[in-house]
């Protein structure tokens, strides 16, 4: 067995001789159907069922091919498939978020898929994931799952505090105070979380790093404005203060769905969770618009999702499988059925069927999606939100100054990208 081979061009992978095993570690028989093992990370009860009957809709129109379907956390996968691809058991494909992508691209973990089958269709998904799913001007995975941050609200609590969603979070401010004192509950709750305060960096038209100029940005001056807009929002009429609990995002979620706050930010894998609630037992009622603006007049959030790669260890018999099963799984009609039943959002505009935009969730979030940022094409990216998760609970929770928390995080960021200058 040859593992964790570099990932070369896949044409040239696919020419050698298989004289290594798969990624499924299958036992494959001579002359039987190739099986290929598949590590899907998606939650288990709500998601993963979808695609398990996809995956026998693949198998009947290919006989030949065979996949062994894994649920691995998501948690827990990243960790899991780093260092199953370094020695031996890694999956021929792997629902990857895309921040991984260009992490394992550059370890040689993936296999480049530039005019290979999987990308037949390229021109039919969304340009900004096609370029996110790249590294080094390779395409390394197949957009599978997209999703951004929207600002969510309840149209029956706006609508009897008489206001409409807000374009900035100064007007954010001020609705929340008005949604307060007319109908008696908060107007906004915000998250401690770094991923969901990315949104205030795209407001002052900054971000933790300048990948660009290899310059760590996070203690900048606009930086400082963004999260200073972030921590003023958990105080003042109508302001939820900040939860610093390891039960938070729980406890913001059933507060909204159940009408107890009129407002958060929150992406669209909520969307099936959000109908569970009393307060949107009425799907229309479910408000969802752009996150507001900061002072520059941007708005914008970070885009997040999952692409389908393919193992770069893999031998020649189980790439050609796994690019068949990457192309079907991401196919119009896939994605389609995905988003019917998960409600998540398709990457590829010809899966928005009136069928799947019937779902006031799905095309309230594919409104906003214009204005997601695409991160970098910097391996070490999403993990640069460890440090701020760290410092920003101790900021929002007065345990720590502003200028200090950043400070720190500058500092653990700088480990992390240490050829970036502060």
């Amino acid at each position: 067995m040859r593992r964790g081979i570099a990932a070369t061009a896949l044409v040239a992978s696919l020419a050698l001789a298989a004289t290594a095993c798969g990624g499924s570690d299958s036992g494959d028989e001579a002359d039987g159907p190739v099986t290929i093992t598949w590590w899907d990370t998606s939650n288990a009860t709500n998601e993963a069922p979808t695609y398990q009957a996809l995956v026998k809709q693949f198998e009947a129109a290919n006989k030949d091919i065979k996949v062994k379907y894994v649920n691995v956390p998501f948690d827990q996968a990243q960790v899991k498939f780093d260092t199953a691809a370094g020695s031996k058991g890694a999956p021929d494909v792997l629902r990857s978020e895309v921040g991984w992508t260009p992490a394992f691209a550059k370890k040689g973990f993936f296999a480049p898929l530039d005019g290979t089958e999987a990308l037949a269709e390229q021109d039919k998904f969304q340009p900004s994931l096609i370029e996110q799913a790249k590294y080094e001007g390779k395409t390394y995975g197949v957009p599978f799952t997209t999703d951004t941050l929207a600002f969510v609200y309840n149209k029956a609590l706006f609508k009897k505090a008489g206001v409409e969603a807000p374009k900035s979070w100064d007007d954010l401010k001020k609705a929340a105070a008005t949604i307060k004192g007319k109908t008696g509950v908060d107007g906004y709750w915000g998250s401690t979380q770094a991923y969901y305060a990315q949104s205030f960096l795209y407001g002052e038209g900054t971000d933790t790093v300048d990948a660009d100029a290899k310059k760590i940005t996070v203690t900048s001056p606009e930086a400082k404005k963004a999260y200073g807009t972030w921590q003023g929002l958990f105080s003042g009429k109508g302001l939820h203060k900040a939860d610093t609990t390891a039960d938070a995002y729980a406890h913001i979620q059933d507060a909204f769905v159940n009408g107890k706050v009129a407002s958060i930010v929150q992406g669209p894998w909520e969307i099936t969770n959000f109908y569970k609630g009393s307060a949107f037992k009425d799907k229309s009622n479910l408000g969802i618009a752009t996150v507001p603006a900061g002072s520059t007049g941007k708005a914008g959030a970070p885009t997040g999702g999952h692409n389908l790669s393919v193992y770069a260890g893999s031998d020649k018999a189980h790439q050609e499988a796994s690019l068949k099963f990457v192309k079907f799984m991401t196919s119009a009609k896939a994605q389609e059925t995905i988003a019917l039943k998960n409600s998540t959002l398709p990457t590829r505009e010809d899966a928005y069927t009136d069928k799947v935009k019937a779902d006031p969730g799905i095309a309230g979030y594919q409104s906003v999606l214009s204005s997601a940022q695409p991160r970098p094409a910097l391996p070490e990216y999403s993990s640069l939100w460890g440090p701020l998760d760290d410092e920003l609970i101790k900021i929002a929770g007065g345990k720590e100054s502003l200028d200090k928390g950043l400070g720190n995080a500058e500092t653990a960021i700088a480990k992390l990208v240490p050829d970036f200058s502060k």
